[in-house]
């Protein structure tokens, strides 16, 4: 029988999807904040902050489980909560520009989580051929406010309406997977740590089959 570690695995916090889509939220949340928020509000900087948590707190978390997994939990917990507060924002920013929020049914919800985008840059191009590929009646909330004809104002509302939803709701879809995944992780965590026990109970298994008994 192999003999149980003191210091369990650890880390491996990269190959984690929870961790990899986290970091691709945080990189699409630095590029909107760069081009839709004001660089001297105070939500770019809220916003900026909650995406790097969700990243931070997820590594710190795994490193952690080596010695605490109360303490990979509570933080795995800190991640999911700062991804939470993140969602808020981006719906904020749709309300109050009057811009529609994605329904869970729409289309363009699935497209994105089909396309598993793996950059800020990949999530970037997809938003732009939806965009292009919305006119008169199209997918991005502006049905009736287009004439049909393709006019300058026409080409106007698409740069100053189209984007922004587009990467706002593409933000959503990214988030709610991220959190999906955290959920999970938090619950397997939970059960792990009800079924093993942490540190303190490792520690005492360790050292009862080092007397050999």
């Amino acid at each position: 029988m192999e003999r149980e570690r003191l210091i369990a695995k650890h880390g491996g916090y990269r190959k984690l999807k929870s961790f990899q889509i986290a970091q691709l939220v945080y990189d699409v949340t630095v590029r909107f904040c760069d081009r839709y928020i004001d660089r001297f509000s105070r939500t770019r900087d809220q916003m900026v902050q909650a995406a790097r948590s969700g990243v931070q707190n997820i590594a710190e978390g795994s490193q952690a489980s080596a010695t605490s997994k109360k303490t990979e939990l509570k933080l795995t917990q800190v991640a999911r909560a700062s991804l939470e507060e993140l969602k808020l924002d981006y719906e904020d920013f749709l309300r109050q520009r009057r811009l529609r929020q994605w329904s869970k049914e729409d289309p363009l919800r699935q497209e994105l989580i089909d396309r598993r985008c793996r950059t800020a840059d990949e999530v970037a191009a997809w938003v732009m051929v939806v965009a292009k590929s919305s006119g008169p009646g199209g997918q991005c909330g502006l049905s009736g406010q287009l004439g049909k004809k393709s006019t300058a104002s026409t080409r106007s509302t698409l740069s100053t309406r189209t984007y922004p939803e587009l990467s706002a709701n593409a933000a959503l879809v990214l988030l709610a997977v991220a959190c999906s995944l955290l959920d999970r992780q938090v619950a397997q965590l939970a059960e792990n740590f009800e079924n093993d026990g942490g540190f303190t109970e490792r520690l005492y298994r360790v050292r009862k089959q080092k007397r050999g008994y």
